[in-house]
């Protein structure tokens, strides 16, 4: 596995593209695309911006080739491969906070969520899949930009750097889910009471 890892590093912006769509389908990869784009932005600055792009595209073709295999298994499907204690956990979660739970593991590097669980989730559930493609987008993209970046500027010490800030990272998610299902929440409000009040009189 890490052979191929290798040969992915020689593909530059090709291998990013590939190892993001195989960590987004759910199949084991041997490292993660976070880690590519790292390594490409620092080691071949000049393609840096290209080497995320193709991985957000491909993470993005990825995730939506699973979405699409839940969607079309059904919660039968989810019930098959999301039925563990851990699985099932997630997808209460996935159940209460929505897309939330979808868009903050996307955008955030060190949250230890597993995304297939609230893809599949996503899919089996009947989330709309514009809907699902955007999320995931407002996530994945600034995500590996951001990664480009700091290859770009800090070079091989990036990867140092962002263990130094883990808990920074992971404080700031906490914060932007707490604020995101703040706003679910009063969205629904607004929603039910939307629905219940008496419509005027034309």
């Amino acid at each position: 596995m890490s052979s191929f890892l290798e040969l992915l590093k020689t593909w530059g912006p090709l291998g990013a593209f590939l190892i993001a769509f195989v960590d987004g389908i759910g199949l084991p990869n041997p490292g993660g695309p976070d880690y590519l784009v790292l390594f490409l932005a620092w080691t071949h600055p000049q393609s840096a911006w290209l080497s995320a792009g193709l991985a957000a595209a491909g993470a993005l073709a990825g995730s939506l080739g699973l979405f699409w295999i839940a969607r079309k298994g059904g919660e039968k499907y989810l019930d098959k491969h999301a039925s563990g204690p851990r699985a099932m956990k997630f997808r209460g979660w996935f159940q209460r906070y929505g897309l939330v739970t979808v868009f903050i593991p996307a955008l955030v590097p060190v949250i230890p969520l597993p995304m297939k669980v609230f893809v599949i989730s996503a899919g089996a559930l009947g989330v709309q899949p514009l809907t699902f493609l955007a999320v995931m987008a407002a996530g994945k993209i600034p995500r590996f930009l951001f990664f480009a970046w700091l290859g770009k500027e800090l070079g091989e010490n990036s990867a140092q750097w962002l263990k130094d800030h883990r808990w920074h990272f992971l404080f700031g998610a906490l914060l932007l889910a707490a604020a995101l299902f703040l706003l679910v929440k009063l969205s629904d409000r607004r929603r039910r009471e939307g629905a219940e009040s008496p419509t005027s009189a034309c």
